[in-house]
């Protein structure tokens, strides 16, 4: 992806979470400069990786099939592990209208995923084989705002503002914008896009970027080479 795009992505993400009630964090409006200046202080914003995420899962083809997400907290993996301390984490995503965000799911992380505001949310869902593999013909269990749901192998749940849905390990799950660009919440344990999401075709977690211009802010994924 060009930087150019990625900083464009950026300025209309920002205005469409704003447009429904949120408002980032100080740290989301650092220039790379800031980040620079004030990285030993944000050392735990770094280190969980929190801030901005675009991708275009490495494809090449954002409209399609990509996605915005913008870390708000996050523990680490550590404290998950010790049962202790900070074991959960927040985003905010946007799925513009039939952009996908491919089929995947998550060896640690359960998730919940809310429709905060916008269009309809349609999640596509299947079940998994006793070794957590990708079972074509299988469904499962989920729970719709806190409601059991049993679901059919390929089942699409369509989520209106307000909804959300509960996915655990071994959920199979892709999703998308139906009608419109969608504002989408995710409350989670500690999460790991570097290495606990699995997808089901081989592709990548993060964008290749050309810089063709200046970022404007950075991206979690800039912070090993700008901040190291």
């Amino acid at each position: 992806m060009k930087r150019s795009r990625i900083n464009d992505i950026i300025a209309e993400s920002d205005a469409m979470i704003r447009h429904y009630g949120f408002t980032l964090p100080p740290f989301a409006n650092w220039t790379p400069d800031q980040f620079m200046a004030r990285k030993d202080d944000a050392r735990h914003v770094i280190d969980a990786r929190c801030g901005w995420d675009i991708t275009d899962y490495g494809d090449g083809r954002f409209d399609e099939m990509g996605l915005f997400l913008f870390t708000l907290r996050n523990g680490l993996l550590a404290d998950l592990q010790r049962g202790g301390g900070m074991c959960y984490a927040e985003k905010l995503l946007i799925s513009q209208q039939d952009q996908l965000s491919p089929m995947h799911t998550h060896v640690i992380k359960a998730e919940d995923i809310i429709n905060r505001g916008g269009a309809t949310l349609v999640v596509e869902l299947f079940g998994s084989d006793d070794q957590g593999n990708f079972a074509e013909d299988k469904g499962g269990t989920v729970w719709l705002d806190g409601i059991r749901r049993e679901f059919a192998a390929g089942e699409k749940l369509r989520l209106a503002p307000g909804e959300s849905v509960t996915l655990r390990p071994g959920d199979w799950h892709a999703f998308w914008g139906e009608g419109g660009s969608v504002l989408i919440g995710e409350v989670s344990t500690v999460n790991d896009d570097e290495t606990d999401n699995i997808f089901l075709e081989p592709i990548g977690r993060f964008a290749d970027i050309e810089e063709d211009v200046a970022p404007t802010h950075l991206l979690v994924s800039d912070y090993r080479t700008w901040l190291a």
